[in-house]
């Protein structure tokens, strides 16, 4: 049966792709209150240590009803930007329950933290200094390059030689001297090696390796140890989850080990955010035409990359899920086909070469595990609109949390009227 995802969740509660489609229109991003708060939960209750907790990385999905969600759930947050900033203040979450992971910004995007007396964590010896000029005697935390990183895909490894990401141990004697030399006062130290891990080892390890360096500063309030936690996106093929129990665990034992030892007041925070919201979001898009060429079947779609860029630009995988007109088709002979998108570009792709029931113009397919970096790294690509966000409800009814974008939209940020 190739609903057994939606079905064993009862993802759309009481209602169906047709209806939502027919009512917000297609594509469309589905979440689902349920599986979100789960996945919340799973976050906050990860390591059985009690001066620990979990600050959800934003740049996942920033949606404003979801962060209020995930604010309720006891999550702090990460952000990435001002505009990061704005929206989890806007969700409700307070000024010390954000910590701002800058990269290469600007000293007015620090200075827009520091004047809403959020804490800003800094990557680059640069950034100190720069930072220190501008606050001295400012609390600062700064980001550590472990020297090694793991993930799924280049592009999301983000320790080790090769990323643009954190300082390098060996130069932590210039951190303490910037650091003195602005009187600032270094109150955490963070890490991340990198996205979608599924086994715990490489992370415990990045774990032993933050702890030896953070023995190297005096008075830190607390230590940020990165995220990455994966979810299994094939499992059409019984891909397993993460096991979050024993995994915890041995952290827990880690941590308040090395606590006891050194500073039994310091606290730990993770950075989870795919594990958060992925497994909680579906994208629901429309087949327009069908066709083969050279031995290709076709299926085309308004999923274009402007909807859902994570297979184009990481060849990553999502599951799909069919609803078709006829439901007879879904127990047909399945068929070898690639499913494109409506955008006029060749690597325009969302599924290559999977076997899947008989599809034509009409049907509705489901692009799974698509809450994390689906709409938030969406754009108007070819001037396409981006599409609503709908939340089915903990009581199962569908919520607009994000209206579709209009034709007008494309020009309200242009003076039309300067002739």
């Amino acid at each position: 049966m190739y609903h057994y995802f939606t079905n064993k969740t009862d993802f759309y509660g009481n209602t169906n792709p047709q209806e939502l489609l027919k009512k917000y229109g297609s594509p469309l991003y589905v979440y689902n209150e349920n599986i979100l708060r789960k996945c919340c939960r799973d976050m906050a209750d990860f390591i059985p240590y009690n001066n620990c907790n979990a600050n959800y990385s934003t740049k996942a999905n920033g949606n404003l009803e979801l962060l209020k969600i995930i604010r309720e759930e006891g999550l702090n947050a990460d952000a990435m930007s001002p505009g990061e900033i704005h929206v989890l203040l806007a969700a409700g979450f307070q000024p010390e329950q954000i910590l701002y992971i800058g990269n290469n910004v600007s000293i007015e995007e620090m200075m827009f933290a520091v004047n809403k007396g959020i804490t800003i964590s800094v990557d680059s010896l640069s950034q100190l200094k720069t930072y220190g000029q501008w606050n001295p005697g400012g609390d600062v935390v700064v980001r550590i390059n472990p020297g090694f990183g793991i993930g799924h895909h280049e592009r999301v490894i983000t320790g080790g030689k090769n990323t643009k990401f954190g300082i390098n141990d060996d130069r932590i004697p210039e951190i303490k001297a910037l650091v003195k030399e602005y009187n600032l006062n270094l109150t955490g130290i963070n890490q991340h090696i990198g996205s979608l891990f599924m086994e715990g080892d490489i992370y415990i390890q990045s774990i032993r390796s933050i702890l030896q360096i953070a023995e190297q500063f005096e008075e830190l309030r607390f230590i940020d140890m990165g995220g990455g936690f994966g979810i299994p996106y094939q499992k059409q093929k019984n891909e397993k989850p993460l096991e979050l129990k024993v995994f915890g665990e041995q952290l827990a034992e880690l941590l308040s080990s090395w606590a006891e030892r050194n500073n039994p007041d310091i606290r730990f925070m993770t950075e989870p955010g795919r594990y958060v919201v992925a497994e909680s979001g579906i994208l629901l898009g429309t087949v327009h035409s069908e066709k083969e060429n050279s031995g290709v079947h076709f299926i085309g779609t308004d999923l274009g990359f402007n909807v859902l860029i994570r297979p184009v630009m990481y060849d990553a995988w999502h599951d799909i899920e069919v609803y078709p007109q006829n439901k007879e088709y879904a127990y047909s002979a399945k068929k070898r086909v690639t499913i494109v998108g409506n955008i006029c570009e060749s690597g325009d792709t969302i599924a290559s070469s999977r076997k899947l029931p008989a599809l034509s113009t009409g049907d509705i397919i489901g692009v799974m595990d698509a809450g994390a970096y689906g709409y938030s790294m969406s754009s108007n690509y070819n001037n396409r609109l981006r599409p609503a966000e709908v939340l089915i409800q903990g009581d199962g009814t569908d919520k607009l949390v994000r209206r579709r974008d209009t034709l007008e939209d494309l020009l309200q940020n242009f003076d039309i009227n300067n002739k």
